[in-house]
């Protein structure tokens, strides 16, 4: 039998808490609830998840906090939960290290299948080192050079002079999305199906706000916005 994917879920109000559970039990994940962001902490270092689930507003510990102290110690996939689709709150999730974030109240089914579509991408993050291999950038033994930008696609490394980059995973498959292509202009909406596995319309800031955070890691002018249109590598 496979190895159950085991969920850390902080949530403050007992009914979704236990609720969202319950059907997560159903679907087959191994879950620990917390009720506040500082149990949610200690239980994060106590047994690493695979995947944790933070609402916004938990006492103790915001989930934005939260999510930034997890990002400190970790790359494991940070899904945030809002009650609403505030931009504050989508924005400074996401800019806290968070690769998606769903709004309350959410269907359980598309709660698990927002929850697949990032283990999914977590679990195949060299999936686009083929594609990459191919898009016209110079190759040194699985090495693609822009300036003073390495992507070594094979050991899913990133240097920048020299100097090496961390990257979570979604922000390394978003990379090697540009990286295959570069010069040439990607949408949002196909950033969101590329990198996120979205086979359904998505929220375009969880795009823009993770092309920020690499800019502020591979240089600010290596990525260019393409007004109406969206992104493109400097080849």
């Amino acid at each position: 039998m496979a190895e159950q994917t085991h969920v850390l879920f902080v949530e403050d109000d007992d009914v979704i808490r236990e609720a969202t559970q319950l059907a997560l039990e159903r679907d087959g994940f191994a879950v620990t609830a917390m009720p506040d962001g500082l149990s949610g902490l200690e239980a994060f270092r106590a047994d690493r998840p695979d995947i944790a689930l933070l609402d916004v507003m938990v006492p103790g510990l915001d989930g934005v906090s939260l999510c930034r102290r997890i990002r400190d110690e970790s790359t494991v996939p940070v899904i945030m939960l809002s009650a609403r689709a505030d931009s504050i709150d989508v924005v400074l999730g996401l800019e806290a290290g968070a690769d998606d974030y769903v709004t309350k109240p959410f269907d359980g089914a598309v709660l698990v299948a927002r929850i697949r579509a990032v283990l999914r991408r977590f679990g195949h993050a060299s999936g686009g080192a083929g594609a990459a291999a191919d898009g016209g950038a110079p190759v040194e033994g699985g090495v693609l050079v822009f300036g003073e930008l390495e992507i070594d696609t094979e050991g899913m490394e990133v240097t920048r002079g020299g100097t090496p980059v961390a990257l979570t995973p979604t922000e390394m498959r978003l990379l090697l999305e540009f990286s295959s292509a570069p010069g040439t202009v990607l949408s949002r909406d196909k950033l969101l199906e590329r990198v996120w596995d979205y086979g359904w319309g998505g929220d375009t800031r969880v795009v823009d706000v993770h092309v920020q955070r690499l800019r502020t890691k591979i240089g600010q002018d290596r990525i260019e916005t393409v007004r109406g249109f969206g992104y493109k590598l400097k080849a």
